[in-house]
């Protein structure tokens, strides 16, 4: 009978005991359905990456961008349309593109950013450089000038981005990277040879002529001038060519540093 009295003071005392320890070291309270459905949202917004760097690089230089089609004829009298691009350099809305992309036009009209269709007019150009300036009749409601950026800054394996209209495929991204510096290039139906230009291996095809070479800024460092195109065909082969940004933008009265 001793024997169960204490059995049985020991089984109340580890109660009490248990129940002591309740009181003192409280464990977490119950977890609710709201705080069930915070924590996976938590855990699902770490597991989101970040936008990539190309899609940042896009969506900087949108506002800016101008698709170009030119209505042309050719020493012959020959009708032709090309299609083209464009960036706005200042807050004037002026267009930095290619001049062979509007030379022999008898139209040019350009499409801002946000659908503003308008005639343009060549302003200046520096043949030399295979470069233009258009100045367009109408402008949008708002201009918004691309940022420029660097060449000079520029190193071998650098990120590079062309956003144009490859065969008429409306603001078109493409990614590579900066293959040389300083190169020679003489287009297959020009005579003007081209100096100090950038190689780069990001896709270009008719239509980006033009078009903004962009650094992992976003910010504009040349101008898509030419392809190469050993097979004859017009087609990228892997190399294409832009104009510094800085020698591009004298054409446009800018400060070429």
């Amino acid at each position: 009978m001793r024997g169960f009295v204490l059995f049985a003071m020991g089984v109340l005392a580890a109660l009490v005991a248990l129940v002591a320890y309740g009181i003192l070291f409280p464990g977490p309270p119950p977890l609710t359905a709201r705080d069930v459905s915070n924590t996976v949202a938590q855990a699902l917004a770490s597991a989101t990456p970040p936008p990539a760097l190309s899609e940042q690089v896009y969506a900087a230089i949108q506002p800016s961008f101008v698709y170009i089609q030119v209505k042309a004829r050719d020493t012959g009298g020959t009708a032709s349309g090309t299609v083209g691009s464009g960036v706005i350099v200042d807050a004037g809305g002026d267009i930095l593109t290619s001049l062979h992309v509007v030379t022999n036009a008898t139209r040019i009209q350009v499409t801002f950013a946000d659908g503003t269709k308008s005639d343009a007019q060549m302003v200046t150009f520096e043949a030399q450089n295979d470069i233009a300036v258009l100045r367009a009749s109408q402008l949008p409601s708002q201009v918004v000038p691309a940022v420029l950026g660097n060449p000079g800054a520029l190193r071998i394996g650098d990120e590079a981005y062309v956003v144009g209209n490859p065969l008429g495929l409306y603001s078109s991204l493409s990614a590579g990277v900066i293959s040389g510096l300083d190169r020679s290039f003489t287009p297959e139906k020009g005579t003007q040879r081209l100096q100090g230009l950038i190689q780069i291996d990001a896709a270009v095809n008719p239509g980006n002529s033009g078009g903004p070479l962009l650094n992992r800024y976003g910010q504009v460092v040349g101008i898509v001038t030419a392809l190469v195109n050993p097979s004859g065909q017009d087609a990228f082969a892997g190399i294409g060519f832009a104009v510094p940004i800085n020698v591009a933008g004298s054409a446009a009265g800018m400060p070429p540093d």
